[in-house]
């Protein structure tokens, strides 16, 4: 009943508010954006690596989630920003070589 009145009076619930991509920042020719999910009172690390699209193609987007859990929003996308470098350093242009859209790295 509570999540109702939030959703009626405009309020955020925990997964909306846990939704929310933080700011895009470049890195290495790719966008790591931080998307911690709220979970009770933790937050999950996950976050998103993008390729941009060239010459008019669709940017490509990888989801990475964690078992990390953290006791604030702004740990959790310090550590998800930390995090998406590390999968980019380790993985490259490797996470996209299927070509898909979207997927998980």
């Amino acid at each position: 009943m509570g999540s109702f009145f939030s959703r009626l009076f405009g309020g955020l619930s925990s997964k909306d508010e846990g939704s929310k991509r933080s700011e895009p920042v470049p890195y290495e020719g790719f966008l790591i954006c931080a998307a911690p999910q709220k979970n009770g009172d933790k937050w999950n690390l996950a976050g998103v690596i993008i390729k941009p699209g060239e010459d008019g193609e669709e940017d490509l987007e990888r989801e990475f989630i964690r078992a990390d859990t953290f006791t604030s929003r702004d740990e959790a996308v310090s550590f998800a920003m930390s995090k998406g470098e590390q999968i980019i350093n380790e993985q490259g242009a490797r996470l996209f070589a299927d070509g898909g859209k979207t997927g998980r790295a």
